[in-house]
């Protein structure tokens, strides 16, 4: 008699284990896709601006204006959007959020005047907020060990700002200015926007049907509890570094091809990529520096990132100039070439990358039952910092008649940050001893050498 064995069936345990891992990359893939997309169109007045500019024959100030609105309110409501993530889950948010983005957008390629584009451009911004969405919800799929590099990943994202800045200039020349279909599809730069709007609706029904049920690691809780942790300096301390890693990227990211075209006489096209010079490593770089955070701690990281983005800036700020020495017999020629700018630029855009994932390493390590609603208000001061910056770049340069002074301010609200990290370790090491290695930012690699106790 032959006896036949069969397979036991995996243990509950273990099916649940495969279910999750697979919701984890799921969630993953699904969020940083559609964040790609609603960044993109974000910072898409970045690109469409410029012709924009020569068609309605806009003012310096009101092109600055018109390439921050919808930075505006890509920040003003990730407070609310992390929270309400917590509560009501990410699946849902993020397929109503792209269905939000998809009417504003569609709508700016049949605007025709100045206010009525500024309008549709802050409702677009809209799009922004998607950055607390999908920190938020991936926090919650991700442990701790592994959070850095899961939102270094997904913030990879932001490389969604160089869309629009490769594929723009190619569609606005190819798609004639009269449109298609007899004009019933828009051309020239109109029909970027209209082609944004039919694939942030594609997206919308993707992140439904592809996501896995949500969580709600917020349902039950009190708004007071969930906003308690806003109370805490560090947090606006974090929200201050993110200034400067995710708001001075935003702010460049819309002010390099005018500052490209204007300074270093680059066409369009040529503006566009040499931005996305910028855009690909401050954003592709994001899950290296998470991690390198989940490896070294943020602190460390941080203070490297500090250090590059100071000297990079501080260079930056040489104004293009002629001086003349010994009674005009003799002149020194003081300036940055295009090669050298662009060099310091991704230098720059390095730091930035890295940097951007080292912050948001550290809320779940501080903040881990309040990622919603402290990342939200990370995300949105620095949010907001991208949309102050370009008009601040405008009435700088107004005010010296030098582009440089881009750099300057750039270079002022880095040293700031800089000086806050340290003047915080300074605090910290004068704590005792116990205090100091129950930290969990990053500081114990600094002690390593002096204790020989810690292993990374």
């Amino acid at each position: 008699m032959t006896t036949v064995l069969a397979e036991s069936p995996p243990s509950p345990a273990l099916a649940d284990a495969t279910t999750v891992a697979a919701g984890k990359r799921r969630v993953l893939s699904v969020s940083t896709i559609a964040f790609t997309l609603l960044f993109a169109v974000w910072l898409m007045f970045g690109v469409l601006a410029i012709p924009i500019r020569a068609e309605l024959q806009l003012t310096e100030v009101q092109f600055s204006w018109l390439t921050a609105i919808a930075i505006l309110n890509g920040s003003i409501w990730r407070l609310l959007f992390g929270i309400l993530t917590d509560r009501v889950g990410g699946r849902l948010l993020m397929t109503l959020l792209l269905l939000a983005a998809a009417v504003p957008t569609f709508m700016v390629s049949f605007a025709h005047s100045y206010y009525t584009l500024m309008a549709l451009a802050f409702f677009v911004g809209i799009a922004g907020n998607s950055f607390s969405i999908g920190v938020a919800w991936n926090s919650v799929w991700f442990p701790r060990s592994s959070q850095g590099f899961a939102l270094g990943i997904f913030g990879a994202g932001n490389v969604g700002a160089s869309v629009t800045k490769i594929i723009g200039p190619a569609l606005i020349a190819i798609v004639p200015a009269a449109g298609l279909a007899g004009g019933l599809i828009p051309g020239g730069w109109r029909f970027i926007p209209l082609l944004y709007a039919f694939l942030l609706v594609a997206m919308a029904a993707a992140t439904w049907l592809l996501s896995p049920a949500d969580r709600y690691p917020g349902k039950g809780r009190a708004l007071r509890e969930l906003l308690r942790p806003l109370a805490s300096t560090r947090v606006w301390r974090f929200s201050l570094y993110y200034v400067v890693m995710f708001g001075a990227y935003v702010a460049l990211s819309v002010w390099l091809p005018r500052y490209y075209k204007d300074v270093y006489h680059f066409s369009l096209p040529a503006a566009a990529g040499l931005t996305a010079l910028f855009i690909f490593p401050a954003s592709l770089l994001r899950p290296f520096g998470g991690y390198l955070s989940d490896r070294f701690g943020a602190r460390v990281v941080m203070y490297s990132v500090f250090t590059l983005m100071t000297l990079a800036a501080l260079l930056l700020c040489v104004p293009n100039c002629t001086i003349t020495l010994e009674a005009g017999s003799r002149a020194l020629h003081l300036g940055i070439g295009p090669t050298l700018f662009t060099v310091l630029i991704f230098a720059l855009a390095a730091g930035m990358g890295v940097g951007k994932a080292a912050v948001y390493k550290y809320i779940p390590e501080y903040f881990p039952r309040d990622i919603g609603a402290v990342g939200g208000l990370v995300g949105a001061l620095g949010g907001l910092g991208g949309f102050f910056l370009p008009p601040l770049f405008a009435y700088c340069e107004g005010a010296t008649a030098l582009p440089q002074s881009t750099f300057v301010v750039l270079l002022l609200i880095t040293v700031t940050s800089f000086a806050w990290l340290h003047a915080t370790v300074l605090g910290i090491t004068r704590r005792a001893a116990p205090e100091i290695r129950h930290d969990i930012d990053g500081v114990q690699p600094l002690l390593a050498a002096a204790t020989g106790e810690f292993t990374p």
